[in-house]
Order: C-alpha cells, then structure tokens, then sequence
C-alpha cells in the first residue's frame, strides 16, 4: 500500500496534467440534451443564492450533529467505550438534539433540515485532498479533466444574480502559504469552463475591501489605462501553446469582469467595517464568523456561490489527528455564534427562503475506526493509545467515511426535519436513507433551479454537473 505522501505526490502530478489539459481545450460546449437525446430540462429554482459553510478537516459527526453515549473525560477510561465527547443538548425541535457548545445554532434547527446519512466513499488512503476535491466537484480524482468546482457550475449555468458582483466567490481559504495549497488549488477553480466563473478568493474577511479597490496610490484612471494596455498586449502577443483561444478570452473576460467591480457602488459589501458595530460584534468570533458577515453582505448584494471556510490546514481547525475534544470546543466558539445569526438575519431580512445555506465537511470522525468497515486505510492518529491517559488523547482522532452530517437551511428545504440515520453503536454507520456526494449535489443544483443531467462537450466528450449524470436529487428534504 501506498503511504499517504506517496499517494499525495502521484495525486498532484494527476491534477497537474488535467490542469493542463482544461488550459488546452478548445471552448466547452452546453448541450441542449444528453448523450441518449433526451431534452435538458431545468427544475424550478427554489433558490437564488447558496451559500457552503465549510468545515475543512473533517467535523466529527458524534461531537456535533448526532450525539452519541456521552463519556467525560477520565483517566483510565478505555477509548472503544467513549462514542461522543460532549453531551447532547435540546434544540427548539423536540425530535433533534445535537452537542453541546453548539446552543446557538440549536435555537434555528426549527429553520434547517439535519441530514445524518451522507456517506462518503472510502477512496483507499484517506486524503483530505482527495475526499475535498471529491466533495466540492462531485467527481473521484484523478480525473483526465479539470474539474470545476460546484460554485463554477452555478456561475456558468446560472450566469451571475448581478453582473457587477462575481458570481463565485470563496472566503477563508489561503491558497498560498499554507500546508496542501497545490491540492486546495486542483479544486478550487472553475477547470475547463474558464477563468470567469473561477472563484474569487477573499482569505481574509476584513481586507476583502481592499481587494475592489485600485493599488494604494493609483489613480482609478490610470488604474483603468494599465488595464486596456493589457487587453491590448495580450491581442498581439502569439498565444502561448498551453493556453487555447478561448481560455485566453476567459481570462481577459475575468479580468474585466474585476475592474467593473471597482467602479461599482456594490462594492460597499465587501467592507465589512461599514457594518454597525452591534451587528459586527454579533459575527466576530474570528474569520470564520467575519466570513459569514461578509457573505450576508454579498448575498444582500446579489451573489449566487459562496463558500465560508474555516480553512483547512493539516494539522489545524477540524483536521483532529490529537487533542480532539479541546480543538472541537475552540471549534464550536468560533462557528457558534455566527451561523447562527447568519440564519436570523438572512430571515429578517426576507432572503432566507431564496437563499440555501449547507453546512458540510468532507467525512466525519471517530475514536477508534479509520475508514470504515473492511476499509484497508492506514490509522493516521498521530498518537494511539487504548485507554485514556491524558486530555489530548480524548477526541475524534480517525478519519471515518460511514457516515457524516450536513446541516441545510432556507432554499425550499423542510424546516425542523431530521433525514437518515446512523447506527446507534459503533460502527455508526448510514442505516436508513443514506445520500452519496452524487445525490446531494443533485439536490444541491436542483434547489438552484439547475439539472443535475446538465451536460457540456468537452473536446469532443460529454461531461456531466453530476458523475456521468445520474445524480438523483433528494426530493424529500425539499418543502
């Protein structure tokens, strides 16, 4: 078997080649029907805005959104007995408990549906990388095309909610000096559809003003002339041989797109200081729930993709390979509060119902299993022990892909509604009503009002919003 870090090499040298092969293609095609001639038809939106609530590491379903036998903490305690590390707690729905340090979010479960069946696949050693390309594009890596991330399907499909405001945008996530970026970077992109339905990528909440703005100390007009000086070397220069016509055109077309922006009115949205301090305060546990004030702002202003990350670093935020149970607690702060308003003031602001908001990870975790049953991963807890000694070895240590929670509210979703269920002892696996990436993409594109058998020809080959489009949209969940 293959070590991770083999297997991570092997997976960016297949990412790199499929990188190149998007920046080759000629101009992806959308197909008015499918491969079998059937007619394209697109469902009734129930939403116009989405956002994803990224919880990159890994969130551990039994110490958030499906409490098991709670066992505090003690030495001597053998860790095959402990199944969830916080107590479960009463939400305003009678029927759904969660755990505890998540009591803000418990009073707006009367608004969502809590999906306690989505399974992942196993996909042999257990990558973040791989699993999180896998979730965000709803294909296996490696794949011998770039694939575009969900964002850019809504981005290309749809076409932007307002032209000025892009229509993806990803908040949270360092792309550069941070540990995996080459990975974070093979999915966070809009792959063969072209650079201006690619993200635009805003790391830092509080300095996203800054990124519609000219340069500190140039002018808007000379800010503008640099700009066609640009468009118009880039006309007479030979194009290079990795970039095809109409990726170049794509480019130019984002870039455009970028300095509309910077002369817009929209672009007020993006500063978050201008947000009166009590509503700020309310948000402002960290980036985390600063980036859920900014992506309010931007809905508010017409945005059609979001995602809020609480960035995924090895080693770091929900990525618990030690010190479990004490990161969870730290984690739980931080995304708490300002889900939680989030969801009271997208609703206040009557924006809620148009607006899906999915709260999602890409597997949950467990204290003992890697995997799940028959799984050949290899056991990544960094220290492993079999009774309790200390504070840190108490936590969700192991990558575990038999279950996994998502959390969705507004965008037609039922609201107070518990879907699927998980065993109720170790392995808890996904035994009633299990939803694979396939199908909840399928429903996530058809509360946007797009097919999930949408379909483009890329040189020559269909390529589907879902895995060769079979994706089934989860009807139940929607009102």
């Amino acid at each position: 078997m293959n070590s991770p870090h083999e297997t991570r090499r092997q997976f960016l040298q297949q990412m790199a080649a499929a990188s190149a092969a998007a920046l080759m293609s000629n101009e992806p095609r959308l197909l008015t029907a499918n491969t079998a001639g059937e007619k394209l038809i697109h469902p009734a939106a129930k939403a116009d805005s989405c956002i994803l609530l990224w919880m990159g590491g890994g969130m551990a379903a039994p110490d958030t959104f499906d409490p098991k036998k709670y066992v505090p903490f003690k030495p001597g305690v053998p860790v095959k007995d402990v199944e969830s590390t916080f107590p479960a707690i009463d939400t305003v729905v009678d029927h759904i408990k969660i755990t505890q340090g998540l009591e803000n979010v418990a009073q707006v479960m009367d608004r969502a549906t809590l999906i306690r069946s989505h399974v992942l696949p196993d996909l042999g050693n257990i990558l973040h990388s791989r699993h999180q390309y896998h979730w965000h594009t709803g294909y296996v890596p490696p794949q011998t095309v770039a694939c575009p991330h969900i964002g850019a399907w809504l981005a290309r499909v749809l076409g932007p909610k307002n032209p000025v405001i892009p229509p993806f945008i990803n908040i949270g996530q360092r792309l550069e000096g941070v540990g995996e970026q080459e990975e974070l970077k093979a999915f966070t992109t809009a792959g063969f559809l072209g650079s201006e339905f690619g993200p635009m990528n805003l790391p830092f909440p509080e300095e996203a003003a800054q990124s519609v703005r000219p340069p500190k100390g140039m002018e808007p007009g000379r800010f503008e002339n640099r700009n066609r000086l640009f468009r118009k070397l880039l006309e007479k220069s030979p194009k290079p041989e990795y970039l095809s016509d109409y990726q170049q055109q794509s480019m130019v077309r984002s870039m455009e797109n970028a300095y509309r922006l910077l002369e817009a009115k929209e672009r007020a949205a993006f500063d978050i200081s201008l947000e009166p301090k009590e509503s700020y305060e309310k948000y402002d546990t960290g980036r985390f729930g600063r980036g859920c004030l900014l992506a309010r702002r931007l809905v508010e202003a017409g945005a059609r993709f979001i995602e809020v990350t609480t960035e995924y670093v090895p080693f770091f935020n929900w990525d618990t390979h030690a010190n479990g149970h004490t990161t969870l607690a730290k984690m739980k702060q931080e995304i708490d509060r300002p889900i939680a308003q989030l969801i009271r003031d997208l609703e206040s602001k009557g924006l809620l119902d148009r607006t899906l908001v999915i709260l999602a990870s890409e597997f949950s975790r467990d204290m003992i299993m890697e995997g799940k049953p028959g799984s050949n991963a290899g056991d990544q807890a960094t220290e492993k022990v079999d009774v309790l000694k200390e504070l840190k070895h108490y936590g969700q240590h192991r990558h575990f892909t038999g279950s996994s929670c998502v959390v969705m509210w507004g965008g037609g979703v039922k609201r107070g509604f518990l879907y699927g269920e998980t065993a109720p002892a170790r392995p808890f696996m996904a035994v009633k009503n299990p939803i694979s990436v396939t199908n909840l993409h399928a429903t996530i594109l058809t509360a946007m009002g797009v097919s999930p058998r949408t379909v483009f020809d890329v040189e020559q080959r269909p390529f589907y919003a879902t895995e060769d489009g079979k994706g089934i949209p989860v009807m139940d969940l929607f009102r």
